[in-house]
């Protein structure tokens, strides 16, 4: 089964990719599918013997350009149709014990690269209207090959947090005329709650963070998508983002899991005046070996709940990333 079927009641599509089970699940570091393929040794998904940063379709992909039929018949209650779409996988490296924290800035700013071609690319499919880069990173979020690796879903809506992340911000540009990330960035720069401030981008714990420890990576100017941010300024998103993942291990005091995505404009055009390029990071650790569990009041309300403070989360990690090393 691989199709999506329109929940009438919350007004979005879930997509069911029931094939996905039988994904490869924690495979020893000799099995790495994401390794490169090494003379002597089986081929992986990467057949060359090095590489810096490699892209390619997900071999158990949940949204595909040749979705088959769905299995049932939609009616007007609960439309179905075929899961279009596109879910690549990108490696970060062919150091198979490396993170992104520890790859250096270089590379970091080459896998924007990447992650700007790619954008460009499948948001020309006209099939397509939202492309999310994200990365899952370690066993507390549920990452099942721990080779550095993230993935490309290109969906062919716009998702349900997105689409309302957009109509807030279409809301406030109408109360305002102005756009709510330059707003939220006037009022973040330098202020307390400011993690690592680069030229063209600034870091920060939201005030409105939802977990303990997220850091929100905004555009200081107005840029509705990665290919359009110029080349300084993701050179500049390359070193902030490289110091905040470096800061995370500095602070926490081991290889911080966390789920990022980066979130821009929809690729058909819309909402342009709107949509402000950000990247999210969440990690599930709160400290002290605990981790946050999105519980009742998340899943059933939408509310989460945090246990520390914005203003003491910012503080703490800002001094970590200042004292992290960075590779270059």
């Amino acid at each position: 089964m691989s199709e999506r079927r329109y929940d009438p009641t919350h007004d979005e599509w879930v997509t069911f990719a029931t094939h996905r089970q039988d994904r490869t699940y924690k495979p020893s570091a000799a099995a790495c599918p994401l390794c490169p393929t090494r003379p002597g040794h089986a081929s992986t998904e990467v057949p060359r013997e090095h590489f810096d940063v490699v892209v390619f379709d997900n071999r158990f992909p949940s949204l595909s350009t040749r979705p088959p039929a769905p299995d049932i018949a939609g009616t007007d209650l609960v439309p179905v149709e075929p899961a279009y779409g596109h879910c690549e996988v990108v490696v970060f490296t062919d150091d198979h014990d490396a993170t992104l924290a520890d790859v250096g800035v270089v590379r970091v700013q080459l896998l924007l690269e990447t992650w700007a071609r790619r954008v460009a690319d499948l948001g020309a499919d006209p099939g397509v209207r939202y492309v999310l880069p994200f990365e899952n990173k370690g066993e507390a979020v549920g990452v099942t090959l721990h080779h550095p690796h993230g993935q490309i879903y290109a969906y062919p809506d716009v998702p349900p947090r997105p689409a309302r992340e957009l109509a807030a911000g279409r809301r406030h540009h109408d109360r305002t005329g102005r756009c709510v990330f330059c707003d939220v960035v006037a009022a973040e720069a330098g202020g307390p709650r400011e993690v690592v401030a680069g030229e063209h981008v600034v870091a920060g714990v939201p005030p409105w963070a939802r977990f303990p420890y997220e850091v929100d990576i905004w555009t200081r100017e107005h840029v509705p998508s990665l290919p359009e941010l110029p080349a300084e300024a993701r050179a500049d998103l390359a070193r902030v983002l490289a110091r905040v993942l470096a800061g995370y291990d500095a602070f926490f005091g081991l290889r911080t899991s966390y789920l990022l995505g980066l979130h821009a404009a929809p690729t058909d055009g819309g909402d342009r005046d709107v949509a402000h390029l950000h990247l999210e990071i969440c990690p599930p650790h709160r400290g002290g070996g605990k981790l946050k569990y999105l519980a009742g009041s998340e899943t059933f309300a939408g509310a989460f709940l945090t246990d520390v403070a914005p203003e003491v989360a910012a503080e703490r990690l800002r001094e970590a990333c200042a004292r992290a090393e960075v590779p270059v």
